[in-house]
């Protein structure tokens, strides 16, 4: 985990009371030990193999305030639960296409999608202030092929 994120959290949060548990440290060490998005659940198993007795009450009381910090992002990629991205403090400008047959989620980076968004909100007399682009997908291989080697197994 990147030094800098880990003080800027935990300076974060003994500025808003709390202090530093091997739960909440396991949490933390979780989150930022992946590049996979994530939801809660999944973050409360990651952090119990690091540290047993972390609750499921901790996580969901530890993201928000991860995600007020800055150092997380809170992702809404249509599946009627929140999920969280690690990753954009190292690729801020990274955009998320969701694969709406294996439910994978892959993350790009392109130029030209800024210059469009930057065109399109100019234009229309605004300036950028944060942008969220998700773009829903079907899969080709599963298409062509039959099967995709990333949908969940039936059964």
């Amino acid at each position: 985990m990147d030094p800098e994120i880990r003080d800027r959290i935990y300076t974060f949060l003994a500025q808003k009371g709390f202090r530093k548990t091997a739960q909440r440290d396991a949490i933390i060490t979780a989150a930022f030990g992946t590049e996979k998005h994530f939801n809660a659940e999944d973050l409360l198993a990651m952090a119990k193999e690091i540290e047993k007795s972390v609750s499921r009450a901790t996580v969901y009381r530890t993201l928000p305030l991860l995600v007020e910090c800055g150092v997380l992002r809170e992702m809404d990629f249509g599946k009627d639960q929140k999920y969280y991205d690690p990753n954009f403090n190292q690729h801020p400008h990274h955009n998320h296409l969701i694969c709406v047959d294996c439910d994978r989620i892959v993350e790009f980076e392109d130029k030209n999608i800024e210059t469009l968004e930057n065109c399109i909100t100019k234009r229309l007399g605004f300036s950028p202030a944060s942008k969220i682009v998700r773009i829903e997908a079907s899969c080709d291989q599963l298409k062509l092929m039959g099967e995709c080697k990333n949908r969940p197994k039936p059964g």
